[in-house]
Formats: C-alpha cells, structure tokens, sequence
C-alpha cells in the first residue's frame, strides 16, 4: 500500500512538473490576449505546417519517440492522438498515433511483467477476476475488445494485462486493432480543428466549431463509443 502511493505522488509530480513548464513556456513566448488572438494562431498553425512539410521523417521520428516515452511514463492517450491529428492529418496522424502508443504500452507492459508482476497480480486480480477467465479463453480476441471499450483509463489499460500474463505478441496486435478506432476519432478531430483555424476571423466559440462535420462528426462518434463502453461496464463488469 505504501508503495503504491509512493508510485501515485510521483506521477503526480511528473504530470505537475511537465504541465507548469508548458505553461511557464507559453506565457513566456505569448500574452493571454494573443492567446487569443486568431491571426496569431492562424500564422504559428502556417509555421508548424511548415516544418512538417520541409522536415516530415525527422519530425515523425520525433514524435513516436516522444510518444513511446510518454506512454512509458504512464501518459494518458487522447492529448497525443489530438495532436498528431492536428499535425499529421487525420489519416497518417491515425496511423503513427497508433503504433507510437502501442510501442509505449508494450514497452511498459514489459516492464511491468518483468517487475511489478507480484504486485500487480496481489492488488488487483481479486477486481479483475473476470477478465481473468474471459483472457484465458482468447486472449487477442479479449484484448481487442478490452482495449477497443476502454474499460480502465489507459496508463492503468497498459499494466493490467500483466496480471492475466498475456502473450507479448497478442497483448502488442490486440492494442494496435483495439485502439484504432478511438485513436481515429481523437485524431479526426485534432485534424479537423487544424482546418477549422482557418475558417474563422475572430476566435470561434465552442457552439460555432460544434457546426463543422468535421469537428461535431468526431465529437458524436467519440460520445457513442463512451455510451457503449459504459453500458457494457455497467451490466457485465459490475
């Protein structure tokens, strides 16, 4: 038990540390009324699109390794899909998205069974019991679906298969296949806001990037998978 807070004050650290130099950085290059500024947007959107275009291998090389670290480090799996959609496009972004989280979550998951295994199976497979068998019939088959419904946040979706000690091949195919369709979503929409910037001359408000197929049609898709998910929580993993 101490050792699990040990582990939850440190990532509470690291996630505090990251996000205040983030801010720290953006304050410090931009004021909060050019934040809001949408020809200010608009230009440094022109740059990034910029780089990428003269620099795309670097820049996607960039990206998976940065991605495949912060997955590592128990990062959660949305805020990447979002940008990589917004700079890669919805289509590659999808793609590279993908396999960069799936790398991240196998290099945790082994990890995790290398080191952690006693401890994860002691504290969490009396919750997960069902899982347990349901695993063990087919274990591709069970983690395409686990992971597809998100029935735990994915920095905790990365580790728990250590406690059903899945194959490292079905648990790495079984992530790839199940995380697409939400990675495409999240992706959808990061790209979709990077072609909204430039239909707008003043700061759009929420209800005005809700009126775009290409921001509402992620927006009801991502909400469709969240009922889904809940519904099948609720009736059959009590």
């Amino acid at each position: 038990m101490e050792k699990s807070k040990k582990i939850k004050i440190i990532v509470g650290l690291f996630y505090l540390i990251v996000v205040s130099s983030f801010l720290l950085f953006l304050l410090s290059k931009f004021s909060l009324g050019d934040l809001r500024s949408m020809q200010l947007i608009q230009s440094n959107t022109d740059k990034l699109n910029t780089i990428k275009n003269n620099n795309l291998i670097y820049l996607t090389l960039f990206f998976c390794i940065f991605t495949t670290i912060w997955v590592f480090l128990l990062g959660f799996g949305t805020p990447v899909a979002l940008i990589g959609g917004f700079v890669f496009g919805k289509w590659f972004g999808t793609l590279l998205v993908t396999l960069s989280l799936s790398l991240g979550a196998l290099a945790l998951y082994l990890v995790g069974k290398y080191f952690f295994y006693d401890f994860l199976k002691k504290n969490f497979l009396k919750k997960f019991k069902k899982f347990d068998k349901m695993f063990k019939s087919n274990q591709l088959y069970v983690m395409i679906i686990f992971r597809f419904f998100g029935f735990v946040p994915f920095s905790i979706a990365n580790l728990l298969p250590v406690i059903f000690n899945i194959n490292a091949k079905n648990y790495f195919i079984g992530t790839v296949i199940g995380i697409m369709p939400s990675v495409f979503i999240a992706s959808s929409l990061g790209g979709g806001l990077n072609n909204a910037l430039y239909k707008f001359e003043n700061f759009p408000s929420i209800w005005n990037l809700l009126t775009l197929p290409e921001i509402y049609l992620p927006v009801v898709a991502f909400i469709s998978i969240l009922i889904t998910s809940f519904v099948i929580k609720f009736f059959f993993f009590k």
